[in-house]
This record gives C-alpha cells, sequence and structure tokens, in this order.
C-alpha cells in the first residue's frame, strides 16, 4: 500500500477482515475512544487511515487475537512498538481484567464519553443496565464502555427497556460461573481466592466466546431468511 495512500474505515475493515474477522466498525471507533488509534480526518469530518494506522491497528488486534491482553496492556505495549522494538506476546505483569482497572466516572464524565442525555442515562440506570459503585453516586469504569454501546444501539432504534435482556443474560452468565468458583471463595485462604479469580477468569473467557460463536451464527440465520 502506497504510503500516500489514505483509507476510509470500511476499507481498513475489508483490508483486516481476513486475518480479523470480528473486526467492525464499532471495534475501531471503541479503540479510537480508548485512545490507541488517532487517524485523521477528512474536511467532512471521516475518518482517513494511512499505513501506520492500519499497521497499528493490525498490531493491537493481533495482540487481542493471539494473546488476549487488555487494552491497557496492549496500550503501553505500543510505545515499543512504535520505537521499532520487539514486543513480547505473554506480559506477566498483565492485569486481571476481574482486578479494577481504571478510575470510577462521575455522572458528568459518563454523559461526556458515551454522549447520552440526561434522560437516556437515567433510563440505563432505571433497568439496571447501568449502576452506580454501591453506596456511592460514581460509577465503575465499565460502565463508560456499556454507556457507549448502549448509546448506539439506542441510535439504532432500540429503546432502553430492549436492552434489558443483556443486563438478565449477564446475570445468568455470572450466576452460572459463580457455581464453579463457589466452593473456592467459601475459603478464607489467599490461594483458593486467588483459584477462584483464576476459575472465574478462564470461565468467563470461555462464555464470552460461546457467546460470541453463538450469536453470530443466530444472525446468520436472520440474514438467510
Amino acid at each position: 500500500m502506497p504510503e500516500t495512500t489514505l483509507l476510509s474505515i470500511g476499507e481498513v475493515i475489508n483490508l483486516l477482515r481476513d486475518d480479523f474477522p470480528d473486526v467492525s466498525v464499532s471495534k475501531i471507533r471503541f479503540l479510537e475512544s480508548q485512545g490507541l488509534i488517532d487517524p485523521d480526518r477528512s474536511g467532512g469530518g471521516y475518518r482517513q487511515f494511512d499505513s501506520t494506522d492500519v499497521a497499528r491497528l493490525r498490531f493491537i488486534l493481533q495482540q487481542q487475537r493471539d494473546h488476549f491482553l487488555p487494552l491497557k496492556v496492549i496500550k503501553s505495549k505500543l510505545t515499543l512498538w512504535e520505537r521499532g522494538e520487539e514486543v513480547s506476546g505473554a506480559d506477566s505483569d498483565a492485569q486481571n481484567p476481574l482486578d479494577v482497572a481504571g478510575e470510577p466516572l462521575d455522572r458528568a464524565e459518563l454523559l461526556k464519553r458515551s454522549k447520552l442525555d440526561e434522560g437516556q442515562l437515567g433510563e440505563l440506570i432505571d433497568i439496571g443496565l447501568i449502576q452506580p459503585i454501591r453506596d456511592s453516586v460514581v460509577f465503575p469504569p465499565e460502565a463508560g464502555i456499556v454507556a457507549m454501546e448502549a448509546k448506539r444501539l439506542m441510535d439504532q432504534g432500540l429503546e432502553a427497556r430492549h436492552l434489558r435482556t443483556i443486563k438478565l443474560s449477564s446475570e445468568r452468565e455470572a450466576d452460572l460461573l459463580n457455581q464453579l468458583a463457589a466452593p473456592l471463595l467459601r475459603a478464607t485462604n489467599p490461594e483458593s481466592k486467588a483459584r477462584a479469580k483464576d476459575v472465574l477468569e478462564q470461565g468467563s473467557d470461555s462464555v464470552l466466546a460461546m457467546h460470541r460463536a453463538l450469536l453470530t451464527a443466530e444472525l446468520r440465520q436472520h440474514l438467510r431468511t
């Protein structure tokens, strides 16, 4: 690809899809919102990706696919990648996703990041999709992702009440995994607690992979009807 060639987000997806079938417009937008990529914009406001942007995006997606690294760790590795230094895949210091990662968000920051209005955020709180941290007025870091994705779905025509099924599904899956870890969680020694966290993390990876596969299969059936 010539150095001066600029690609649209759709062209980038087509370029990467063979290696990364799950790449999508929303995924690229999310990576941008997290500060991992920063494509230029055309005069009309459309994203424009050069060869460096595409290579950077390919590196990020590869780290996610091959090493299951959280974005915080990938972001730290990007500094080495930008310098042209060798980057190892696995990272023994990678933070467990079940550990608290990131700062809590107050209401103003949550609205700013997601572009929800006050009424929409209130509806999402009412149905339990977004909830403040217990006994506080701030929200967990994950609320930012939930709010942004809920906004995208609502912009496409869904109402907040329609999204409650997502909350109910996640609660059922969490209860299922909790059954696996329950004996370990009841123990008081640190080793059992650490093992419980591993069980929940590995179980979460399996559930997420199955969920994505089953959802993809269901949606494919809808396309065929």
